[in-house]
């Protein structure tokens, strides 16, 4: 899954223009001394990292990109693309700290280069990656949020932006996740009070999760575990109104007896 998916991003990236830079433009010349490979090894360098690239073989990418970063001359518009590549290949190798970098200089030194919001977009993915369980620290969780944050505040309307806020909504799944798992340990333990504050916020937190309908089932269970007669009417009160599918709901909540 992981290997399609960077081959899918790479893809798309090359085809959006990731070929050879047309000269013209404003780069700074190629600094002249005894040791700079000349133009013509430069493009044959490129040339080799994009193919491997675009064959994943990663290894071989990185160190064909690796080998072009120290040649290309300072303002080389292939500079950002580079660095791109280089993280997706290092992401590819599960050296991800190592990618992160490479990813954050491709959309840090070159902001107004195409590639950026894609380079932060994969900076996010990069963090995402290492917080794989919810209920393990959430640290790279909370970076990786952060950076699709960074990514809608800093290209708003890009397609990566579009991505990012998926990206963010599959995030908060795993927080509430986490949070909800918080809850159940603190239930079976009868601890009802620390369960109701977990439950409490994860409900006001991401209030469109997907477990939001069963912690609010547990919520009520605790609440009547401490005799909290108003606050289980409150909550069932809610969960008839948005949640009555939710499992287990009929039985927390029983419908009112007619007449009463």
């Amino acid at each position: 899954m992981k290997r399609a998916l960077l081959l899918g991003t790479v893809t798309l990236i090359m085809g959006c223009g990731g070929g050879r830079a047309r000269g013209g433009g404003t780069a700074a010349p190629a600094p002249v001394s005894a040791t700079s490979a000349s133009a013509a090894t430069i493009d044959s360098l490129w040339r080799d990292s994009e193919q491997a690239v675009r064959h994943g073989k990663w290894s071989d990418a990185e160190k064909s990109l690796d080998r072009a970063l120290l040649e290309f001359s300072p303002g080389d518009p292939r500079v950002a693309r580079a660095h791109f590549y280089l993280g997706e290949a290092l992401f590819a190798q599960n050296r991800q700290l190592e990618s992160a970098r490479e990813f954050r200089k491709a959309s840090d030194e070159t902001p107004n280069d195409p590639i950026a919001p894609e380079a932060l977009l994969r900076l996010g993915d990069v963090y995402a990656d290492l917080w794989r369980r919810p209920e393990l620290d959430p640290t790279y969780g909370q970076t990786a949020l952060a950076t699709y944050q960074e990514l809608l505040n800093r290209y708003p309307g890009s397609n990566a932006a579009k991505r990012g806020q998926l990206r963010i909504s599959e995030l908060n799944e795993r927080f509430a996740t986490k949070e909800y798992k918080a809850a159940l340990f603190y239930f079976r333990l009868k601890a009802y009070d620390s369960a109701i504050l977990y439950l409490k916020d994860l409900v006001a937190t991401y209030p469109k999760a997907t477990v939001v309908p069963e912690a609010l089932v547990k919520l009520v269970q605790a609440y009547k575990a401490l005799g909290y007669r108003e606050d289980v009417q409150e909550t069932c009160g809610y969960i008839r109104r948005f949640h009555p599918r939710a499992p287990q709901a009929g039985e927390v909540c029983p419908s009112k007896p007619a007449g009463a």
